[in-house]
């Protein structure tokens, strides 16, 4: 039993793929993706940008694979890089082929939309060959012209029949190493489409609001939808679209499940809006806190408050907890309890060493929670 089961999230039950090394389903942890959006053919570029996103902790990347310039470049993009590779193709075969030759962990491709069942048989083989799995991705602004003439316009249920006539494809072909998405810009449309899908096959989802804007509105819409689906326990992986460079997307995604209690990277700042009370500019504290601490990926809790009124209570539940105080006076909090105040001294320069410290304690503390189940089991 749970102690706190309103925390609670079931999640769907799926079937386990795989994308390079990378589970995606079943009981893995939920993937955070992101899509380049250099000049695949451009491999430098390309890779630099790729190994941006590396930094921030990203699982798996999408590179658009739309000519033979492109998929010529993939191989060595595919070796100079940590992360498996999603190479995007959309109605060349030809494409696909070559993608899964170099190196591709999966191959983003609608395979009713390649042609004949001569060409999506050459793709499924070249997928088995190579170990690729593939992603079908559905898109409300191109759903297929006999669906739009079917339903009159983008709609839950033409998505998801798209979607499962893909799959259809692939399991006449004895192919099931894929996952789905069904993305919309509206988000109520997006959010319907992937509950209807849920509940009709046990394909992992690759879950997303697609051109949701800039990178506040796209937060916020992106948010808003991809918070509903994975409180009802939809989605194994997920992409943030958002006019911005592709490694904000990915801090945003594990922003997202830092805060649903999903999965955890780095430190988690809580810190007040701050009002007339705070002791100190708590605002630009925690700005610059977050910049210093952004190398931080041991997962944490930072307690960062202005006053005494809701301070102490949320030092109880974190890590290392920052009460303003009086006179410039303020409480430092570890584990929960007090530990020492802190006087005419840099806040910023306190705290990060104290989250350093508490990071190395906590990864030796693994190290020695490994080494003696080792000698345990030995």
């Amino acid at each position: 039993m749970s102690i706190r089961p309103y925390r609670d999230i079931q999640r769907r039950k799926s079937r386990k793929i795989f994308v390079g090394n990378v589970p995606v389903g079943g009981d893995a942890p939920i993937t955070v993706q992101t899509m380049t959006n250099t000049l695949t053919s451009d491999a430098q570029a390309t890779i630099e940008q790729i190994r941006r996103c590396e930094e921030v902790g990203v699982d798996i990347v999408r590179v658009s694979c739309p000519d033979e310039e492109s998929t010529k470049a993939l191989k060595g993009i595919v070796r100079a890089v940590k992360v498996p590779i999603i190479a995007d193709i959309h109605f060349h075969y030809k494409r696909a082929i070559e993608a899964a030759e170099a190196g591709a962990a999966c191959l983003r491709i609608n395979p009713g939309n390649i042609g004949s069942a001569d060409r999506v048989r050459e793709v499924v083989k070249a997928a088995k060959d190579h170990g690729c799995s593939m992603r079908i991705g559905v898109n409300a602004g191109s759903l297929e012209k006999h669906l739009l003439e079917k339903y009159g316009e983008p709609c839950p249920e033409a998505m998801v029949e798209s979607a499962l006539d893909h799959a259809r494809i692939l399991e006449d072909h004895d192919f099931r190493e894929f996952k789905i998405s069904v993305k919309a810009s509206d988000v109520f449309l997006a959010v319907a489409a992937y509950q209807g899908l849920a509940e009709a096959c046990d394909y992992p989802l690759h879950i997303g609001v697609t051109e949701a804007g800039g990178q506040r509105i796209g937060t916020v819409k992106s948010s808003i939808g991809l918070g509903m689906l994975l409180w009802s326990g939809i989605g194994d992986t997920l992409r943030v679209s958002l006019s911005a460079p592709p490694e904000e997307e990915v801090k945003v995604g594990f922003d997202m499940l830092k805060s649903m209690n999903l999965r955890h990277r780095g430190v988690n700042v809580i810190s007040c809006p701050s009002c007339a009370r705070q002791n100190f500019d708590v605002i630009k504290t925690v700005e610059v806190l977050e910049q210093r601490l952004a190398h931080i990926t041991t997962p944490m809790t930072l307690s960062v408050i202005g006053c005494v009124v809701n301070g102490p209570g949320e030092a109880r539940e974190t890590d290392i907890g920052f009460t303003g105080g009086g006179k410039n006076t303020h409480q430092v909090y570890l584990a929960g309890q007090p530990a020492h105040r802190l006087q005419n001294e840099d806040i910023v320069a306190h705290l990060v060493k104290l989250v350093e410290d508490r990071a190395r304690q906590i990864e030796a503390d693994k190290i020695k929670h490994s080494e003696d189940a080792a000698d345990a089991a030995s």
